[in-house]
């Protein structure tokens, strides 16, 4: 006698059946869980990392995305979230996101995006990333170097407009100060989680880099225009929200769950990373 999975109820895609009970955004909660349960499955994302800005009418890279971890783990009253890294308009690299955490889960924030030489924030792992490569993830992925896709891509390195890693949890893309001319500036790395796309710096036609997209949402689109006044990263996708677009020298910031900021020329302020959240099954 055969059986079919596709047709048998005994069989799911879900961790035996479970649904969706609680979506937590807040820094620090208390969880209550019903009685009787002893073990939940947690979907638990890092902070997006900020963008970057940067001084003498340059741009700068976009931020990395926040960790991505789910899995099994006891029940517990605590749960960190990580808040996304707040963008500003002070030269320099941008605010790595925060860690997030469940029981046994853990998800680290993106990296915060870097200034003209070095360019996009590395994705998150098991702990917040560092400039432009990632870390080894909870699952035991990696770390991923710059431009190098991983399980947390590694940031795209340099001012000439290079892409972010792919990954799981994706690198910022990279600035490009090509100076005059037409340019466009890195765009952030594609992946389940997107990054920050760079910002651009020339006297010609300058466009943004886009936010890297997501797997269900867009990346925000890269300000574009002739002069220093535009040129600014679009915002990563995240997990549960869309990015946003660069708005002249600005950067955009990056979507709910953990999307990377994107980058900003001088005086303008870069994107904020998105917030992370962390998911309970039961």
């Amino acid at each position: 006698m055969s059986v079919s999975i596709y047709s048998n109820s005994s069989f799911t895609d879900s961790p035996y059946g479970l649904k969706l009970q609680q979506t937590i955004i807040a820094s620090s909660s208390s969880v209550v869980i019903p009685t009787g349960i002893n073990r939940v499955y947690a979907i638990v994302i890092g902070g997006g990392g900020a963008g970057a800005s940067n001084s003498a009418n340059n741009g700068a890279g976009g931020g990395g995305a926040g960790g991505y971890s789910a899995g099994w783990t006891y029940v517990t009253t605590s749960v960190t979230v990580g808040a996304g890294g707040t963008g500003t308009s002070t030269a320099g690299a941008g605010a790595a996101g925060g860690g997030s955490i469940y029981g046994m889960v853990v998800a680290g924030g993106g990296a915060g995006g870097q200034t003209a030489n070095t360019g996009g924030g590395g994705g998150g792992g098991a702990i917040t990333s560092g400039a432009v490569t990632s870390q080894v993830s909870y699952t035991g992925a990696p770390a991923a170097a710059a431009n190098t896709v991983g399980y947390g891509g590694g940031g795209a390195n340099g001012y000439a407009g290079a892409t972010g890693g792919a990954g799981v949890s994706s690198g910022g893309g990279a600035t490009n100060n090509g100076g005059s001319g037409t340019q466009t500036a890195g765009a952030g790395g594609r992946g389940l989680i997107g990054s920050g796309g760079g910002a651009v710096a020339t006297t010609g036609l300058g466009t943004g880099g886009a936010g890297g997209q997501g797997d269900f949402y867009n990346g925000g689109a890269g300000s574009s225009g002739t002069g220093t006044s535009f040129g600014g990263g679009g915002g990563g996708a995240g997990f549960s929200g869309a990015g946003s677009d660069g708005s002249g020298k600005n950067g955009g910031n990056g979507g709910d769950g953990g999307g990377g900021g994107g980058g900003a020329l001088t005086s303008g302020t870069a994107g904020s990373g998105g917030r992370g959240e962390v998911r309970l099954y039961y």
